[in-house]
């Protein structure tokens, strides 16, 4: 009286499962684990800024930390010229230049 299809299978609802879990499991190895492993190194990288530190914003601003507070930093981004932002907002110190040789 019942007639499976090639597309009916008495297991087809297993095998869905497994491809949502599969699915699942690639999200999390290339996308959720390496975006949490970055906000972690960046925490710690804003925990640990000091004074003197050369810094860049989140705005693309070059600066270098006077000051330091729980919640804020004050960068000296020109002689004399100091801004406060949120701890949160520096992403990254500045790579120190190397010097190019000349041939």
């Amino acid at each position: 009286m019942f007639e499976y299809t090639l597309l009916q299978s008495p297991q087809g609802g297993w095998q869905g499962i497994l491809m949502l879990v599969a699915v699942f499991a690639i999200f999390y190895l290339f996308l959720i684990r390496p975006q949490v492993k970055r906000q972690k190194e960046l925490r710690k990288f804003q925990e640990s800024i000091a004074k003197g530190t050369k810094v860049i914003t989140q705005g693309g601003i070059y600066g270098v930390v006077k000051e330091v507070s729980d919640k804020t930093v004050i960068v000296e981004i020109a002689n004399g010229v100091c801004i406060t932002i949120n701890k949160a907002m520096v992403l990254s110190a500045e790579a120190p230049a190397t010097p190019e040789k000349k041939k």
